[in-house]
């Protein structure tokens, strides 16, 4: 996939269990699952939910105050991109 047919993020919320609501530029919106990277380097430190509900959108692609950020790619496609969370519809928010 080229960097530019990679879709921007514009909203994200955070969720339970270590999950993510993300909202892209195309319309597009689903979870990012951000569990299986915690045990990992610098992720190590979104274990402190205070630290994780801290994350934003910035420039293109998610970012937490700690200065962790995610490539956009990664972002994109590891978020699944179905509409529903725990049961609920996600809501459009474009």
């Amino acid at each position: 996939m080229k960097d530019s047919a990679i879709p921007v993020v514009r909203k994200v919320y955070p969720r339970q269990n270590y999950c993510l609501e993300v909202h892209f530029s195309n319309g597009e919106s689903g979870i990012l699952d951000m569990r299986p990277y915690l045990d990992f380097g610098v992720f190590k430190l979104l274990k402190d939910m205070h630290v994780f509900q801290q994350v934003r959108v910035s420039f293109d692609t998610l970012e937490w105050q700690s200065g962790i950020d995610l490539d956009p790619e990664f972002v994109y496609q590891k978020t699944n991109k179905n509409t529903y969370y725990f049961g609920k519809k996600l809501p459009d928010t474009n």
